[in-house]
């Protein structure tokens, strides 16, 4: 997929996917002015009809394979 660099706005917890309702990790910005919400799994999944849509693609998907930040003792 077309990564955007500079995204408007990353995505959060309370975007959700437009198919299922998962957490999103892409937006996809519409040759037509709206966007579309996926998670990972269906933007893969419509990843080809997508990109003929799409004017941009944010995809955040990289976050699902990050380690997660632990707090040291003062921050417990």
């Amino acid at each position: 997929m077309t990564t955007v660099l500079t995204p408007a706005s990353p995505l959060t917890a309370a975007d959700r996917c437009d198919r299922c309702g998962a957490q999103a990790y892409l937006r996809v910005v519409l040759l037509s002015g709206g966007e579309l919400l996926f998670c990972a799994h269906h933007g893969r999944k419509f990843e080809p009809e997508l990109k003929k849509i799409a004017a941009e693609i944010q995809d955040e998907t990289e976050r699902l394979n990050a380690t997660p930040a632990t707090a040291d003792e003062s921050g417990r």
